[in-house]
């Protein structure tokens, strides 16, 4: 073959946050010879550099965004050795109050009703990714092909390449920008919403437009959050506040802000734009008004951004020799702050089926692998979106019968124990 050419036991397609979390999946794991598996990442930017500090400037603590992790997710992360890095950064959340704006409905979920310190934790973005890659930065069988991106991929062997059909017929050709060309059994996606991994392959995507943004924004309140997370239903939208850890200030002597939370409010295209207009202060009035007491006054407001919401899900999950994982696969409302979990499980699963496969010696990027990781995450993904498409219609709804059901409905889950357990165990990621 050509001299530019390097083989890999897999390629991942990106090296963000799902990328390096299925880089950290796979790195310890070992062939039927004894040897641990040799991996490519493609990754259009530069990595971030593991030795840099965290900006501690205010701008950097009301702006950064945060993620949702379930009480699953941070396991999964322990066992990676990840979580310890990321510990005394994550809020956790000991319990929920969902409530709906002007009427009686109400319902509250604790973890110490789960026998669990917390039902996820509150942690900005970026301490993930960096977690994940001082991590990564100790394998030695990590190739990192930085900054490049996949040009072409060849799914099939040429077909005048006869001589060579029996060692190419079981792997995938990648050819990345640099002119590298990369030979490898599994080609994993880990390459966002617009996959490039996914286009190349032709999968076609599945999208509903749910006509609504989510505005963003890290707030402090007068009051302690007292690790407690709330989503309240408004004529707007769903509006949640997140708890985030208390911040020191340069000095460490004092608390920068003694409470802070992440603001995701669900609205219309057209109704954020007058809030973006807002003053501060306008908007910290308007916050109070919709969000209610709970609390107490909002201080300080950081950057207002706006995301628009839709939904998208890969009509296939699988292709020769590839696997969609995360948002290549699926990206889908933050009504429940499922989507980067619902992305970790993507790595769960396609890390345990391909362990399996090496004990019993067997190829990794087989069919038969590949149709049984597509099998297990349709059903986990049809689960989560039909949960999320139905918190969606149910509260972002003033039709009067609607709201009356629902407004039973959370008693009724507040009260009835079983109900409330399927739904916590779901969104603790089980």
């Amino acid at each position: 073959m050509d001299n530019q050419t390097t083989n890999f036991d897999i390629v991942i397609s990106g090296g963000g946050l799902s990328g390096s979390l299925m880089a950290l999946s796979l790195a310890d794991l070992k062939k039927s010879d004894g040897t641990l598996l040799s991996i490519a990442i493609v990754e259009s930017a530069l990595p971030l550099n593991s030795n840099s500090k965290q900006n501690t400037s205010n701008a950097s603590m009301f702006d950064n965004r945060v993620l949702a992790l379930s009480h699953g997710s941070s396991s999964y992360l322990k066992k990676l050795n990840v979580w310890q890095n990321l510990a005394n950064a994550a809020c956790p959340i000991e319990q929920i109050d969902i409530s709906d704006k002007g009427y009686y409905g109400k319902a509250r979920l604790k973890a110490e009703e789960q026998g669990v310190n917390a039902l996820g934790y509150v942690i900005e973005m970026a301490l993930i990714g960096e977690a994940q890659l001082n991590v990564l930065s100790n394998k030695s069988n990590i190739k990192w092909f930085s900054p490049d991106r996949i040009k072409d991929i060849q799914w099939q062997p040429n077909k005048k390449e006869d001589d060579l059909l029996s060692s190419t017929n079981c792997k995938v050709g990648i050819t990345l920008d640099s002119g590298k060309i990369l030979q490898t059994k599994l080609l994993l996606a880990c390459d966002g919403v617009n996959s490039p991994c996914r286009a190349l392959a032709g999968i076609k995507v599945n999208q509903h437009d749910y006509k609504q943004v989510a505005l963003i924004a890290n707030v402090a309140t007068r009051k302690p959050h007292n690790n407690k997370a709330f989503e309240r239903f408004t004529k707007f939208g769903p509006l949640a506040m997140l708890p985030l850890t208390q911040l020191k200030s340069q000095t460490n002597t004092e608390k920068a802000s003694d409470n802070r939370c992440s603001l995701v409010w669900t609205m219309t295209q057209e109704q954020s734009e007058k809030i973006l207009a807002l003053s501060d202060t306008d908007f910290r009035q308007q916050l109070e008004n919709y969000f209610g007491s709970w609390l107490g006054e909002i201080t300080q407001v950081g950057k207002r951004e706006v995301y628009p919401l839709v939904l998208k899900q890969a009509a296939q999950q699988t292709y020769h020799r590839m696997a969609l994982i995360g948002n290549a696969s699926h990206t889908i409302h933050p009504i429940a702050g499922q989507g980067f979990n619902l992305g970790l499980r993507d790595v769960q699963q396609i890390s345990s089926l391909i362990e399996h496969a090496l004990v019993k010696n067997m190829d990794i990027g087989s069919f038969a692998l590949l149709n049984e990781y597509a099998q297990e995450r349709q059903l986990d993904q049809n689960q989560v979106i039909g949960l999320t498409d139905a918190l969606v219609t149910l509260f972002s709804n003033d039709y009067l019968p609607l709201v009356i059901g629902r407004n039973i409905g959370l008693k009724v889950m507040n009260y009835v124990s079983p109900i409330k357990n399927t739904l916590v165990n779901k969104l603790m990621g089980y």
